[in-house]
């Protein structure tokens, strides 16, 4: 197939969902959702007709997201599709990346997934990092980039950053602070689950076209799922998972990534278990504001009697080493049975502190007391005009939809691992895994973002908003899903 293979540009109409999906008894419904996506390939071997784990990125009016496409039960995909608008939403270019998997141009490997975007403003290079695959066994091997120099309408033949070692969880950042003396790097993150899980860095000066030598934390930290971000003076923070999935961790770089420092502690996770063998865990979603305060959220039971559904929680800190008391962000009441979980957070890079706009996009069930064949899966969202000091009332952007209805994993049901959210001329942008009813035994299940970007109007208004409050954690509280006893993989 060519590069080109089933591009096209267009204006998606947004969809008339049904009355059925509008109803939640946890918010009220919000933007029309828009299907900006769809799985082409037909290899008997995944699951079609599915697309999961979105990741997003936005500089200046243009938008890039990028999503697993083709589903395989025991991980990855048959290729990564991504989705552009260069006039901030209002008309969207489709395709899926050239030269990875034998799906698509002949690509040599057989799988690939955690598709993660970036965008490098000193060399005006879009990019696409992702996990290649290898069968029999399944192996990460190898972290790719895919590159476009024309602003995400077309994309090369990726290019290697490591393929040493079985390689999971890949993301990547670029400097794009002009007054940095790093202004211009990009930097990859991934774990080794075959070194024990530790955690590497890569850099690029060049615009993704070569990679540096794969670089470990000073202590050869373990570590999944790490987001790294970069703060205005250069400061490369990188959170993420510990890799037994009990606590959060950071670690940073102050010398353009020469040198990784060993992991401070974010803060002991405490996590519900999510009903109905939906695959979940706590993977950090970390943002940069433009003054360089990083903020983290990940979903934590640690405020709620007996750890009986999650909340999203967050940390802040302005250098990556001290982070503050860990809070809830009030979606609802604690007493809820509402269970809300895999957050995807934006900052409004033009923000900052006490004013820095924050959105947040996330699943939920509106009763997490429920089983395979009774839960509800929505998309929620909520934003912030204040720095996460309030927070408005929880918007449905869609759903609900059955369990049966998305893609099945040996881990579980999935939408993804994360869920993306990004700013685009002060409006917030989130890009979600939507599963319409099955259609027999065919599924329908697609990435989709709001028909029109989400203003801050009802943030920026205090009646309309919740306080975060002086609430504190349960004594005691305690996951009620057993701590890995092996490294986690998520691929």
């Amino acid at each position: 197939m060519s590069a080109n293979f089933f591009r096209s540009t267009r204006r998606v109409a947004a969809l008339a969902l049904p009355a059925a999906l509008l109803l939640s008894a946890a918010a009220v419904f919000a933007a029309a959702a828009l299907k900006i996506s769809v799985d082409p390939y037909t290899n008997v071997t995944s699951q079609h007709q599915t697309q999961v784990e979105p990741d997003s990125f936005a500089y200046g009016s243009t938008l890039v997201a990028a999503v697993q496409t083709g589903r395989f039960y025991d991980g990855g995909a048959s290729n990564i599709a991504w989705s552009t608008s260069a006039d901030g939403g209002l008309n969207w270019t489709t395709g899926y990346l050239p030269g990875i998997t034998k799906y698509q141009d002949g690509g040599p490997y057989d799988r690939v997934s955690d598709p993660a975007v970036a965008y490098d403003a000193r060399h005006n290079v879009w990019m696409i990092s992702s996990l290649a695959i290898t069968e029999s066994p399944v192996r990460g091997a190898a972290v790719l980039t895919s590159r476009s120099t024309d602003g995400g309408l077309t994309w090369g033949s990726p290019v290697t950053v490591t393929a040493v070692g079985d390689v999971d969880k890949n993301w990547i950042v670029c400097d794009n602070h002009a007054a940095s003396v790093y202004f211009g790097n990009c930097y990859t993150e991934w774990d080794d689950v075959g070194a024990g899980g530790r955690v590497f860095m890569s850099t690029s000066s060049d615009g993704g076209l070569t990679w540096g030598a794969r670089t470990p934390t000073v202590n050869n930290a373990g570590g999944i799922g790490g987001q790294p971000v970069v703060q205005p003076d250069g400061t490369v923070v990188v959170p993420m998972n510990s890799s037994f999935q009990s606590s959060i961790l950071a670690f940073r770089s102050t010398d353009g990534g020469a040198t990784w420092t060993k992991p401070v502690t974010v803060s002991a996770v405490s996590s519900h278990r999510v009903a109905g063998n939906l695959r979940t865990s706590p993977l950090p979603s970390a943002e940069v504001d433009a003054t360089g305060k990083v903020y983290v959220v990940w979903q934590d039971c640690r405020f709620r009697i007996r750890c009986k559904t999650n909340d999203i929680v967050m940390s802040t800190s302005t250098d990556g080493v001290s982070w503050t008391a860990v809070v809830r962000i009030p979606i609802d009441i604690r007493q809820s049975r509402v269970d809300h979980f895999i957050p995807g957070l934006a900052v409004d890079p033009a923000t900052a502190g006490a004013g820095a706009h924050l959105a947040l996009a996330y699943y939920y069930y509106p009763n997490g007391a429920c089983s395979a064949a009774t839960c509800k899966l929505s998309v929620g969202f909520v934003s912030s005009a204040d720095g996460g000091a309030s927070w408005t009332r929880p918007q449905q952007l869609a759903g609900p939809m059955t369990l049966s209805s998305i893609a099945s994993t040996s881990q579980g049901r999935m939408v993804g691992d994360y869920i993306s959210t990004s700013f685009s001329g002060g409006l917030a942008y989130p890009f979600f895994s939507f599963a319409n009813a099955l259609a027999g035994s065919v599924f329908d299940q697609a990435l989709y973002t709001t028909a029109s970007g989400i203003a801050m109007s009802e943030a920026l208004d205090g009646a309309a908003t919740v306080a975060v409050g002086n609430e504190q954690p349960v004594p005691n509280a305690q996951s009620d899903r057993p701590e890995a006893q092996t490294i986690v993989t998520q691929r």
